[in-house]
This record gives C-alpha cells, sequence and structure tokens, in this order.
C-alpha cells in the first residue's frame, strides 16, 4: 500500500470474499486487505485474470486464492463459497465490487436512447443489482448463521447524479444504494445486530479504462467531459484508485461498528457542490 496511508487495521483473523477484484478499483482494494493480513477469497469469472492479480498482491501477512464464480450464476457463487470456507474456515466480510456498463446500454450520436438494445440493458440492470443481490443472498446467508459479518457494495456518483449517456448504469447503481439501506436494516432486525451493510460511492477516477475519455492522449489536456467533472470537483482533481482504501478498510474493519446502512461517497466533493 501507498506510503501514505496510515490507516491500516489489522485484518489478518478476517476472510474477506471479493466480487470484481481484477477491475482497477477492486484490484487497490485487494492490495490493501492483503497488506493488512486480510485472507481473501476472489470470486472471479476470469480464473487466469485472477491469479495474475494475486501474484502481485500476496503479502506476507496477507492471503489471496481465486476461486470461480459468476455473480449472475448464483450456484457458482455458491460453489465458490462454500470452497473458501473450507479453505479458510469462515467469511468474515464481503465486497461486491462487480460491476459495469455496456456500449449497448450508452447513448451516443449513432444511437438514441429509444435504439438501446434490450439484451445490453437488461445485462447491466443484471449486472450491477441482480449480481449485488445474488452474491449478498450467497454470502449473507453465511453470515447470518455466524451471527456475525460486514458487507460493503459498490454504488457509484451516478446513482445521486444520473450520467449522460448510461441511463441502465445510473439506475442500477441507485436501486444498489436502496438495497443497501435495506439490507442493512433486514440483517441487524432480523439475523444479528452484528452484521452490518453498507456501501461506497466512488466520484471520478482515472483509470486507464477511462482515462482518454477524461484527458486528450496527445497532450494529457482534459478533455470536454474531463473539464465539466473537474469543476463540479471541490477538491479540483480526479480520484486515485488508492483514495479508496482508507474508506474500505474502515467501513470494513471494527473502528466502524455502529455504522449500518450508509452509502458513503468518496468523490471529492463531487455530490456536495450544486454548481453555484
Amino acid at each position: 500500500m501507498d506510503s501514505k496511508f496510515s490507516y491500516r487495521p489489522d485484518l489478518s483473523d478476517r476472510t474477506i470474499v471479493v466480487t470484481g477484484g481484477t477491475g482497477v478499483l477492486g484490484r487497490e482494494m485487494v492490495k490493501a486487505l492483503a497488506d493488512c493480513g486480510a485472507r481473501i477469497g476472489l470470486i472471479s469469472r476470469d480464473i487466469a485474470k485472477a491469479k495474475e492479480l494475486i501474484k502481485s498482491v500476496n503479502h506476507p501477512k496477507g492471503e489471496c486464492i481465486a476461486f470461480a464464480g459468476d455473480v449472475l450464476d448464483k450456484a457458482s457463487v455458491e460453489q465458490a463459497t462454500q470452497s473458501i470456507v473450507r479453505t479458510f474456515g469462515r467469511i468474515d466480510g464481503l465486497i461486491n465490487g462487480a460491476g459495469g456498463n455496456s456500449p449497448k446500454a450508452t447513448t451516443s450520436t449513432e444511437h438514441s436512447f429509444f435504439q438501446l438494445d434490450e439484451e445490453g440493458l437488461r445485462y447491466v440492470a443484471d449486472l450491477n443489482l441482480l449480481g449485488t443481490i445474488l452474491t449478498c443472498q450467497v454470502v449473507g446467508k453465511r453470515m447470518a448463521e455466524e451471527k456475525q459479518g460486514v458487507i460493503l457494495n459498490v454504488s457509484s456518483m451516478s446513482a445521486y447524479h444520473p450520467l449522460t449517456r448510461v441511463p441502465a448504469y445510473s439506475a442500477a447503481k441507485a436501486a444498489v444504494n436502496n438495497f443497501t439501506r435495506w439490507l442493512a436494516v433486514h440483517m441487524a432486525q432480523e439475523y444479528s445486530r452484528d452484521i452490518r451493510v453498507n456501501a461506497i460511492a466512488p466520484g471520478f477516477f482515472l483509470t486507464e479504462q477511462n482515462r482518454f475519455l477524461l484527458t486528450e492522449e496527445s497532450t494529457g489536456e482534459l478533455t470536454a467531459r474531463g473539464k465539466k467533472i473537474i469543476e463540479h470537483t471541490p477538491m479540483g482533481r480526479f480520484g486515485l484508485p488508492e483514495d479508496l482504501t482508507g474508506t474500505v478498510l474502515w467501513l470494513l474493519s471494527p473502528a466502524s461498528e455502529f455504522v449500518t446502512g450508509v452509502v458513503l461517497p468518496v468523490d471529492g466533493g463531487f455530490s456536495a457542490y450544486g454548481g453555484v
């Protein structure tokens, strides 16, 4: 983990299940967990990619193992979860990081909202919302049996301020916010007050996937879209993947044991700014 982060809770007695760990932001979360000594069960539909990630994140204090699973295939998540329990003995936390958008669900000059592909819309809605719910069902059941656990869902700024061009993604992430709050109440009232459910809502992070949507490849200058984002971000910069780790570790650790049912923006102030 980058040396600028001093908050490193001891998670050496914790087993954390992670989906979406091979993504840009997910990778940083996995690295942070390993650095804190956690045992990590990485559920991924691309095992080869997951194993490449493991080579770069394994830490002397932590352990990370990949298990095959697809968040849209509940049976595969159940099988992966069973393997994680057999390997590590228990599950203490879950990060629902799997999600994303599709060109088929994105408006453009060539494709209006009225032309968006039904299959693409369904895939984006299912990946972000249904994938989160199914994984919470499977892993959450283990937590209900153990009467303890922490679930951390991944939302987006798009849930608060729907971004242009991505209607299905924005709607699905807004639904993740609602589901997070519902599940927090349900788990505490029906199963255990020691089961917490929260979410983070990342703002605009400069990654390899979106770098040249936000900055010019030839000059490094901001694109028109990038300028709009920075103008509405009081801290005046894009987030870096490692900017998420302090919040993630805090929400997974006992330091936040009285925090449940919240969706916490990590956005440089974007959600607080009204534009004037």
